[in-house]
């Protein structure tokens, strides 16, 4: 890593047990579709589909703060049960995994407070939300433990310290979306988020108001990841020696990406879920640190249920796709329907993880239980979705393991993160068309808005390309090309691949728009 990125904050990643020491046996052979390396638990895992789905709770507004609703949220240290009959320690917003989930709406701007009683500084970012770069979680912007101000200098004065509480100001002036906030410290992204700093944030709008979609308990908020627990049940994660204050919060031999061996949805291991015979949104997202999902639903006897996407990352489609199987990089969000009135009462409809090996091929279950009426519907029409008119390519981001300030380390066009020096000053209002390159998989994220995604290699897009996306699962040796389009904000944001040990290991390029 260059001296930049080592040497940029003071930490203790590793302070909390998530040293790899005494986590059990390690698999070093990459799993096929996967850019990581496994971790292996020590601790006994139970069998898959015995407890129930938790569901987030939903974060309260407590007051007004300069004509928006506010937000309070601590961060700090928890205790849950992510395997059952086993505590584990959990870093978490209110203390719990996933964090409270943030509902808000179009046009509604919203305060959302922050305090952190952690051991270590965090910075939170709200994963696809169109904001200010003051509040968009600058990877140096620190919110330093509550009366702990020593020791904590963002390196060459490009970020600022925020002593203990930090709000964060949305005005949401976007479309109905899957957002999702979590931790984006540099170099420690990767640990904090596989402690649990991660949780969903909800916009809604009036024409998703206006459709016929299932509603209440029929929709269901589902974070996806993966994790790997030590002989007592802790989180186990390959960390530096915590007296290396300096390094990245990853060992370099696991810059490949982290991947565990535990499927967690919402926090719990291969859960079970009771549903109605009838129609269900299932509002997905991939927030492991490296792990690739290709989700299908299995039904009891034989035969597969369709999943009828109606959303991307940042929004609704024009008009329903249908798919037997999808597949997510880590980040991305699909919104989809679900049909269990297609089955008699009674079946058990198995969620599975088709690039999955052994216990990581199972995801969660849901059981129909009864039948209900069911006044939802599949509109044949969604949403308007402007179409960008794109322009010849005008940059190109090329994402590939290099040296890095004479060690192996992860960049973009040959370079490391530098919060110092724009790799493009961008125009807003301007259409443009960047292309992605890879060696690996790269899941590539962009902030502050999203962007459409126009080819893959040769041909056009993808099957799971559809709409508006903030995030791209860039394959290995391939090139996307996407427009992009930014409005509403100058200044600086940043560009990077979201398998969380790439990031911190540098994979991370400052741009300005302008």
């Amino acid at each position: 890593m260059s001296a930049l990125s080592r040497r940029g904050f003071l930490g203790l990643a590793g302070a909390t047990g998530l040293a790899v020491a005494g986590c059990g046996a390690l698999d070093l052979d990459t799993p096929p579709g996967q850019t990581g390396e496994q971790l292996a638990s020590a601790v006994p895992l139970p069998r898959s589909f015995q407890v129930p789905l938790p569901v987030p709770p939903v974060a309260r507004v407590v007051g007004t703060r300069d004509g928006a609703d506010l937000v309070e949220l601590t961060q700090r240290r928890g205790t849950a049960e992510l395997l059952p009959g086993v505590r584990t320690t959990v870093w978490g917003y209110d203390g719990v995994f996933p964090g409270p989930t943030v509902e808000a709406r179009r046009g509604r701007p919203l305060v959302v407070r922050h305090r952190n009683e952690l051991p270590v500084p965090t910075v939170v970012h709200l994963h696809g939300g169109h904001t200010s770069p003051e509040h968009d979680g600058w990877p140096l912007d620190l919110v330093v433990p509550v009366g702990d101000t020593t020791g904590w200098t963002p390196h060459h004065g490009t970020g600022s310290l925020a002593a203990g509480v930090r709000e964060h100001r949305y005005p949401h002036d976007q479309r109905a979306a899957t957002l999702w906030y979590h931790d984006h410290r540099m170099d420690f992204t990767g640990p904090a988020v596989y402690r649990g700093l991660a949780g969903f944030h909800l916009v809604r709008d009036d024409v998703e108001d206006s459709l016929p979609l299932p509603r209440g308990d029929r929709e269901l908020p589902l974070l996806i990841c993966d994790r790997a627990f030590d002989a007592d049940g802790e989180l186990a994660y390959p960390a530096r020696d915590p007296a290396l204050r300096h390094e990245p919060g990853v060992a370099d031999e696991w810059m490949e990406g982290v991947l565990g061996d535990v499927v967690l949805v919402n926090g719990a291991a291969w859960p079970v879920h009771e549903v109605d015979a009838a129609r269900y949104r299932l509002r997905l997202l991939n927030a492991a640190n490296a792990r690739r999902f290709q989700l299908a639903l299995r039904v009891e006897g034989g035969g597969a249920l369709p999943l009828t996407q109606i959303g991307s990352d940042l929004g609704l489609l024009a008009a329903p796709l249908e798919h037997r199987s999808l597949t997510l990089a880590p980040a991305e969000r699909f919104d989809v329907l679900v049909d269990f009135s297609a089955v008699p009462v009674g079946t058990e409809v198995t969620m599975v993880n088709e690039l999955g090996e052994g216990r990581t091929g199972e995801v969660m279950r849901f059981r129909v239980v009864r039948r209900a009426a069911d006044d939802s519907r599949v509109p044949d029409r969604l949403a308007e979705v402007e179409t960008l008119v794109p322009g010849r390519v005008r940059r190109e981001f090329v994402f590939e393991r290099g040296s890095v300030g004479g060690h192996a380390g992860w960049t973009v066009n040959g370079l490391p993160f530098d919060p110092d020096a724009s790799q493009a000053d961008v125009p807003l209002g301007e259409t443009e068309t960047w292309r992605f390159r890879t060696d690996v998989h790269h899941p590539v994220h962009v902030h502050l808005d999203g962007f459409q995604v126009l080819r893959r290699g040769p041909g056009g897009p993808g099957p799971y390309d559809a709409g508006w996306k903030d995030t791209v699962d860039v394959r290995p040796r391939e090139v996307v090309e996407v427009a992009v389009r930014f409005t509403g904000h100058r200044g600086r944001y940043v560009v990077h691949c979201h398998n969380l040990e790439h990031e911190d290991m540098a994979m991370m390029a400052t741009i300005r728009t302008v």
